[in-house]
């Protein structure tokens, strides 16, 4: 059974910075395609970005672009999220998702729906 595992949430002041982490244990990464969501109280479940650790393609957010970062590391199975100059508007709990194929991480095939196997969360506060 594929068990995803988050890490590195916790409080940070605006403008500050994060690292989550998703370790992915006993399975085969490059099969997949890894992303990341976050869900605010309130709110629906949003996608945030997405990678094939296959090639290391990548898919971002638009509001996510350029203030956030994916990698994965296939020696550790896990991937990271690099949030840099977080905002008010990125609080929430931050999943982390695998989907088969790995060729789900694009624009229009990138969604809940495309993923199979889901982490608990790690919660990311932004608050001075």
């Amino acid at each position: 059974q594929v068990q995803l595992v988050e890490s590195g949430g916790g409080l940070v002041q605006p403008g500050g910075s994060l690292r989550l982490s998703c370790a992915a244990p006993g399975f085969t990464f490059e099969d997949y395609a890894i992303g990341w969501f976050r869900q605010a109280p309130g709110k629906e479940r949003e996608r945030v970005t997405c990678i094939t650790p296959f090639d290391d393609s990548t898919f971002y957010e638009g509001s996510v672009k350029g203030r956030f970062t994916i990698s994965s590391d296939s020696s550790k199975n896990t991937v990271y999220l690099r949030m840099n100059r977080l905002r008010p508007e990125d609080p929430a709990v931050y999943y982390c998702a695998a989907g088969v194929p790995p060729g789900v991480c694009v624009d229009t095939m990138f969604g809940a729906y495309a993923m199979n196997y889901w982490g608990k969360g790690t919660l990311v506060t932004v608050s001075s």
